[in-house]
């Protein structure tokens, strides 16, 4: 189905949204609706699906090289959420910008919500940011996008059915020096409703190297999409990172989104995960 492209005047379940400052009438929004229609009762999100710059902010001093980077996007991301929206007729919410501007799945009080140096690139744009001018791209890129979940969202509630939160991200198969096994990680916290049963399921495939909070953790206390839209209220979450050599290409989409589709097939299937669960204190 095609993408439902919000514009600078478009409402939320009628209330206006935040204006986007830095988003000029030529630039793409700052979040877009893929299969909105579409009938499971679950939302995917992906927070980094976006290499995107408006003209306004000048690559930021980039070289246009840096967008090809897995600074700039989590490349293979925004393909594999629709194909995983595709496949399970879910709709999902994707991220219109890069996070070299603003990182929307940071706390805003993060040194790395705008990060002045990424994986040893030096961020020209970034590096003398006011006030004034991080407001701006909370405004423009941060808050709008956030409300497009939170809204998203609100509609299942209000029709009645309590839905699930799936994050998509992808990491590279090496950081800082270190080689990364993993051919997928499930990132999880207090809510193992989905994450367990997926990981069993993936730990018993041939060929498949799942971690477990690996590369990355769902327990890291500065992470914002999942901790604000889900934990807080119960809904059942989970956290996905998948290589990104592995979908880099559309084959590797088509196989991962497979791979990764008969992992949920079970939890997302099992009609008592659908309701808030009232979150164990972190110890």
């Amino acid at each position: 189905m095609a993408d439902v492209n919000p514009s600078n005047t478009t409402a939320i379940n009628g209330s206006a949204i935040t204006p986007w400052p830095l988003i000029g009438p030529q630039d793409p929004p700052p979040w877009s609706l893929y299969n909105d229609a579409g009938k499971a009762p679950f939302l995917l999100v992906c927070d980094h699906a976006s290499r995107a710059m408006p003209a306004a902010m000048q690559r930021l001093g980039l070289a246009p090289w840096v967008f090809d980077r897995h600074v700039a996007s989590d490349i293979g991301a925004a393909d594999l959420t629709c194909a995983l929206a595709d496949h399970f007729d879910a709709p999902a919410v994707l991220a219109g910008y890069s996070r070299l501007l603003i990182d929307l799945n940071r706390q805003l009080h993060h040194p790395g919500a705008i990060p002045r140096v990424s994986d040893g690139i030096a961020i020209p744009g970034n590096l003398e940011v006011d006030d004034a001018q991080r407001q701006e791209r909370i405004q423009s890129f941060f808050l709008p996008y956030h409300e497009a979940i939170e809204a998203r969202l609100q509609r299942f509630l209000d029709a009645g059915q309590v839905p699930a939160l799936l994050s998509i991200h992808t990491c590279t198969p090496v950081f800082d020096r270190v080689v990364r096994k993993w051919h997928l990680g499930v990132m999880w916290d207090l809510d193992a409703r989905i994450a367990r049963p997926m990981l069993d399921r993936l730990q018993a495939m041939d060929g498949v190297c799942a971690g477990d909070n690996e590369p990355y953790s769902g327990r890291h206390v500065n992470d914002y999409t999942i901790d604000h839209h889900a934990e807080r209220l119960g809904l059942p979450c989970v956290g996905v990172e998948v290589r990104q050599d592995l979908v880099a290409h559309p084959e590797g989409v088509r196989h991962w989104a497979g791979v990764l589709a008969a992992a949920l097939e079970g939890p997302l299937t099992d009609p008592g995960l659908y309701c808030r669960r009232a979150m164990p204190k972190a110890t």
